[in-house]
């Protein structure tokens, strides 16, 4: 049996035989027993990393604190839970294969909690964008460490026949393919939406012929691109604003879609 999967189904029985009815993380054997006084309200107050879903609160805070920590892209860790916390919550579960739900549920708890070590792309050198197509993650590296993960959709390699957007009455027939290989940001288009051939595109950063990094509306936990590399319009933003992958970046591509 696979090692890793061992491994992965461990910490998944660990997490499910240790999560309370509250929702919080507890060693005990039991629970002395206590007198309460009964009120007409009850007020749940999570606090510190547990399993949450996707509510906002201290535990959402504290979750998008250590994401943050370990390297997973997002906003801003106000203890609300937005957009890029789920797609943060999503490239967490994507990297550790837990299924990418984008919600908080126990095994990501117990995971989040434990987990010390940043993600690491497969580059320790120089200043690049790992995409890894098996995983569908995006890695900012520079000076040879990864300073970010970022949740991306690749081509979903099947057959398109749609029309040009750019040219009435003209069709375009190809296969969404994500090209594996060593590429470089050869040009790019900096301010807001572009009507790209097959449809609106966000601040595309281009590696491959029409191929490109760009932020979009959609960027589910599958491969759904015609080709190019999908993050979030607010992830793009970021990348722009930081000056994080100007011209002449290598783009390093590998992997397979499942």
């Amino acid at each position: 049996m696979n090692k890793r999967f061992i491994f992965r189904a461990t910490l998944l029985l660990g997490a499910l035989g240790t999560l309370t009815a509250c929702g919080t993380w507890s060693n005990a054997q039991s629970i002395p027993s206590t007198t309460v006084a009964l009120s007409t309200t009850t007020t749940l107050v999570e606090t510190g990393i547990s399993a949450s879903g996707q509510r906002s609160g201290p535990s959402a805070q504290a979750s998008q604190l250590k994401l943050l920590d370990l390297g997973f892209w997002l906003a801003d860790p106000n203890g609300k839970f937005d957009d890029t916390t789920t797609q943060a919550v999503m490239a967490f579960q994507k990297y550790f294969q837990l299924r990418p739900t984008g919600s908080i549920n126990a095994a990501t708890a117990y995971l989040l909690e434990r987990m010390s070590i940043p993600a690491r792309a497969m580059t320790i050198e120089g200043n690049l964008a790992e995409v890894d197509k098996s995983r569908q993650l995006l890695f900012l590296v520079q000076d040879g460490i990864t300073t970010y993960v970022m949740n991306a959709s690749t081509g979903d390699d099947r057959s398109y026949e749609e029309p040009d957007a750019n040219t009435p009455g003209v069709v375009i027939k190809g296969t969404a393919v994500t090209p594996v290989g060593t590429f470089k940001i050869d040009r790019e288009r900096p301010d807001g939406w572009w009507i790209g051939d097959l449809g609106q595109i966000y601040r595309p950063k281009y590696f491959s012929g029409g191929v490109a990094i760009h932020g979009s509306m959609s960027v589910p936990a599958y491969p759904s691109s015609h080709g190019c590399v999908r993050v979030t319009t607010k992830a793009m933003d970021f990348i722009w604003d930081n000056d994080i992958l100007p011209r002449g970046t290598q783009v390093l591509v590998y992997g397979e879609i499942s």
